[in-house]
């Protein structure tokens, strides 16, 4: 059985409590994992004589140990689009059309090469479980050559297998050249979850279905897959889309379909506890209640909704109502990072900046000399707490996403002794990981296994797969 000791870390946040002010904290501390689970967490001192030996140790002292940060929407094929001209400064629609048919020419080599860097990039920023929504298929790519890159990677992944039928002829977005038809989507989607859905406690690879947005896909395939996922009784097959990510896509839903998204939602049997949706920045109060009745997951992804000028997601309004939310990177190419831990620190900063902009009367608090005193919109282990145990239970995992026995052995490191953290780590090492600037991990483990050591990818060689990376990225914008 293979063990592994993380021994004395200079501070160690468990995340293992949904109330923030019973989670633990410790310093000097120490966790004990067998076979891919946590066995043993505390003090140091306290670190049975049986579990000082094991298959590996990571000496800790010196950084900060948290749970793997939990990624819960992504498009891994962008990373090859990242900072393309002409769709810079674009906002979503015009974003899409200018990239859709870039992305027509995507290959499956292209698929793979940008899943293991778009992987890479999040394990060094402590990301250790993460979605994917890959949503077209062109020239014989399939959702099978995501998967199996991501198999030598390492990583904790939810393949999601996005679809998009409803074409330009058809008052869709997207080209007709990217759609595909809907009975073949829902038999390739039988057959991935068949084939790669793993419904056990620790998985490392599941499968969910993700139309991708109401302006791309049918009413009635939004409604099949539902189906075709539900029909997989206790196997947590889950759903994922797009959903009121901006004003156009608000637009959308009123002309098409007239009702507002969450409404459109509803009506699709797309709210409950087996979907999440991603952005709903334009989510409105009705849409918010119906989230938190019924349970329905959301992935704020600020980044991205910052760089297409979406808006500002009203998450507090979201978690005070109940509504799970978790953190997403969004694709790389309206992001253009894949940093997790920084998407984090700019969740907490928007918020804040969100707060600023309400009318004085409704903010929360008491005033001195015309300045707020109240609480923060969002304080640093409220981001981290969404970037952990909430985006673990937005993907359904209740295995993940906290540091506690019994509980995957995903965790990562960050050294406390670097020029980023100087003068913050010596006051509040959590909080200093959002409040400065945005480290990256010293050692990465997913379910007992060390995937990032001394800050270096131990699955992937790095710099072959830069270079195989950024040679292909230049061929598909050139079209050769």
């Amino acid at each position: 059985m293979a063990t592994l000791l993380v021994h004395r870390a200079s501070y160690l946040a468990c995340f293992d409590h949904d109330d923030l002010t019973r989670c633990a904290e410790w310093r000097d501390a120490s966790l004990f994992a067998r076979d891919g689970f946590i066995e043993w967490i505390g003090p140091a001192a306290e670190l049975p004589p049986a579990l000082q030996q094991a298959d590996e140790v990571i000496d800790a002292r010196g950084q900060i140990v948290l749970p793997g940060l939990v990624n819960t929407h992504h498009h891994m094929f962008q990373s090859l689009t990242r900072a393309v001209p002409g769709v810079q400064d674009a906002e979503l629609f015009s974003w899409l059309r200018g990239l859709y048919p870039i992305w027509s020419r995507l290959t499956p080599e292209m698929i793979g090469v940008s899943t293991q860097l778009a992987m890479a990039e999040l394990l060094l920023s402590g990301c250790t479980t993460s979605s994917d929504h890959l949503y077209l298929f062109p020239n014989g790519a399939r959702l099978d050559d995501s998967i199996e890159a991501a198999q030598a990677v390492g990583m904790r992944f939810v393949a999601t297998r996005g679809s998009m039928s409803v074409g330009e002829s058809a008052g869709g977005l997207p080209p007709d050249a990217l759609v595909e038809d809907e009975a073949h989507i829902l038999r390739d989607s039988q057959r991935l979850i068949e084939a790669w859905h793993d419904p056990r406690p620790g998985a490392l690879l599941q499968v969910a279905l993700a139309p991708c947005s109401p302006f791309s896909v049918s009413p009635a395939l939004m409604r099949e897959s539902a189906a075709l996922a539900r029909s997989f009784k206790g196997q947590g097959v889950r759903l994922h889309t797009h959903l009121a990510e901006n004003d156009h896509d608000l637009a959308y839903s009123r002309e098409k379909f007239n009702k507002t998204p969450a409404q459109y939602a509803q009506e699709l049997g797309w709210l409950g506890d087996d979907v999440w949706h991603a952005h709903c920045v334009r989510l409105d109060d009705e849409g918010i209640s119906l989230f938190a009745a019924t349970r329905t997951g959301v992935a704020h992804c600020p980044c991205s909704n910052m760089r297409l000028a979406s808006g500002i997601a009203p998450v507090r309004r979201m978690r005070n109502a109940g509504v799970p939310v978790g953190l997403g990177v969004d694709g790389s190419a309206s992001n253009d990072a894949a940093h997790l831990l920084n998407e984090a620190r700019q969740a907490m900063l928007l918020a804040r900046v969100g707060r600023a902009m309400q009318p004085p009367e409704e903010r929360a608090g008491r005033r001195f000399f015309g300045c707020d005193l109240g609480p923060a919109e969002m304080t640093a282990r409220d981001a981290l707490w969404l970037a952990t145990r909430g985006g673990a239970r937005v993907l359904g995992r209740d295995d993940i996403g906290s540091l506690q026995p019994g509980r995957c052995a995903d965790l990562a490191l960050f050294d406390l002794g670097t020029l980023a953290l100087a003068g913050g780590a010596v006051h509040d090492p959590l909080a200093a990981l959002l409040l400065c600037a945005s480290p990256t991990a010293r050692h990465v483990v997913v379910h007992g296994r060390v995937l990032v050591k001394d800050g270096q990818t131990a699955t992937v060689d790095l710099g072959p797969l830069v270079e195989r990376h950024n040679r292909l990225a230049a061929s598909l914008v050139a079209g050769g």
